[in-house]
């Protein structure tokens, strides 16, 4: 996420889904342990974090795959961090990939690989792999075109998410933060967009009226939905859900921020414990949020 000047963009028309939000994707509290994550000590390559780390859980526990630098030296590189529980964490004393930037991490798993997408130099989206999650391979950046085939206008395009559905590759990504686009691909290789617009614009909400940027897309119960950051005209940078049957056209959260944005907590996505979903914030630190009663 990045604070820039607005590109002047309208969105795609759209008819929304129904408003109808499950009570476990939108209420959570805020756990006493809190931050559980931070940067490394004082001279440590990772004692600055940045946005957006990315959690899963396996059999094994949950992983976390952050960026971080020191004394404000660059470039960001790739941190690894395990869990059993989710709340007591114990890092990599080493990054992972430490020639490359990597910031704005996304992470999934797919045919028993790992597939990271992140922004790069200059704030362009790169992708890698891993058969582990800790050795990645680098393959360049994100080739993404417009509709009738040319390539997207050059511009800092960033905080990628993707998500696979119906035999495709989902790319969600923002330029400048001005609005979040989709993109898809058959196999990683070249995304084209499904429209030119946005489709999942800025506003019309306080919250989000400036700048948006998506952090996860997950199906719950045969419907989709976006976390994603909202940026309004207070300075505080806030999460929020949006709702889709078809991941194109989106209705958003009547009641976001999902959060309150005095937590100053961002770049949230969800995670399955077993019994429900817990939010995770990722921005800086980590803090974890569970189920609302």
């Amino acid at each position: 996420m990045r604070r820039a000047a607005a590109i002047v963009l309208v969105a795609a028309s759209a008819c929304g889904p129904p408003d109808h939000f499950p009570h476990e994707l939108v209420s959570f509290v805020d756990h006493p342990a809190n931050p559980v994550f931070t940067g490394g000590p004082a001279g440590d390559w990772d004692t600055e974090m940045r946005e957006r780390g990315f959690i899963l859980r396996d059999e094994h526990g949950y992983r976390l795959w952050y960026t971080a630098s020191c004394c404000g030296v660059r470039p960001l590189r790739l941190g690894h961090a395990r869990s059993k529980d989710g709340i007591s964490w114990v890092r990599d004393p080493e990054p992972l990939v430490d020639d490359l930037w990597i910031e704005d991490v996304m992470v999934v798993r797919h045919d028993g690989e790992y597939i990271m997408v992140a922004e790069g130099a200059g704030h362009r989206s790169h992708w890698l792999t891993s058969p582990d999650g800790l050795a990645w391979t680098a393959h360049g950046r994100i080739e993404i075109r417009l509709r009738g085939g040319a390539p997207i206008p050059s511009a800092p395009y960033g905080t990628p998410t993707l998500f696979r559905a119906h035999g495709l590759w989902y790319l969600f990504y923002e330029i400048l933060d001005d609005g979040i686009w989709l993109a898809t691909s058959t196999d990683l290789g070249t995304f084209t967009n499904v429209s030119d617009l946005p489709v999942l614009p800025v506003g019309p909400g306080e919250h989000d009226a400036i700048q948006v940027a998506l952090n996860q897309v997950i199906e719950h119960e045969g419907v989709y939905y976006a976390y994603y950051n909202g940026l309004g005209r207070r300075p505080e940078w806030t999460i929020n859900i949006a709702r889709s049957t078809d991941l194109v056209h989106w209705r958003k959260y009547d009641g976001n921020p999902v959060l309150p944005a005095a937590l100053r907590r961002t770049s949230g996505h969800v995670v399955r414990d077993g019994r429900g979903y817990r939010l995770y914030t990722t921005a800086g630190r980590v803090d974890v949020h569970l189920p609302a009663p």
